[in-house]
């Protein structure tokens, strides 16, 4: 195993912790909590499970996927310019504008729920779920060089 092999590895673990982390509070820990708690208690619940993946995003998630997508850009020569190119420039030009527009999704997600914004906080919420899997997607489309 190479030290490009572990910062790419690094690079996908955080991103499916990242996604992952999204898929589980949406799928099941949002619809058990709809159905088994009161208002007041779910309410509780969801903003300190929000708080919490907020945190471990920001001191963890994020910081990884930056210092790992720099490196491996950097291994790959990457550069300004080849963004603009066919294949693999291109894919990632996209890939890294989408990550950019979901991290503000998820940021002004968080926002609207402190402010009590319900129907902008999960429109928001699914935005940047869906993004997320675009970047994914985005990713697994880029060419092997």
């Amino acid at each position: 195993m190479t030290w490009w092999a572990v910062v790419r590895f690094l690079h996908v673990l955080a991103a499916a912790l990242w996604v992952g982390g999204q898929l589980t509070v949406s799928l099941v820990v949002l619809p058990l909590a709809r159905r088994q708690l009161d208002d007041r208690l779910r309410a509780q619940m969801l903003t300190a499970v929000g708080r919490r993946f907020g945190v471990i995003t920001a001191a963890v998630f994020l910081p990884v996927q930056l210092a790992t997508g720099v490196a491996i850009a950097w291994h790959k020569g990457v550069t300004w310019d080849s963004l603009a190119e066919p294949g693999y420039g291109r894919i990632l030009a996209a890939k890294l504008l989408l990550f950019c527009a979901v991290m503000v999704a998820a940021a002004l997600h968080g926002w609207a729920s402190a402010a009590g914004r319900r129907a902008l906080a999960r429109a928001l919420a699914i935005s940047s779920l869906i993004g997320s899997i675009g970047v994914i997607l985005l990713a697994t489309a880029l060419p092997v060089t």
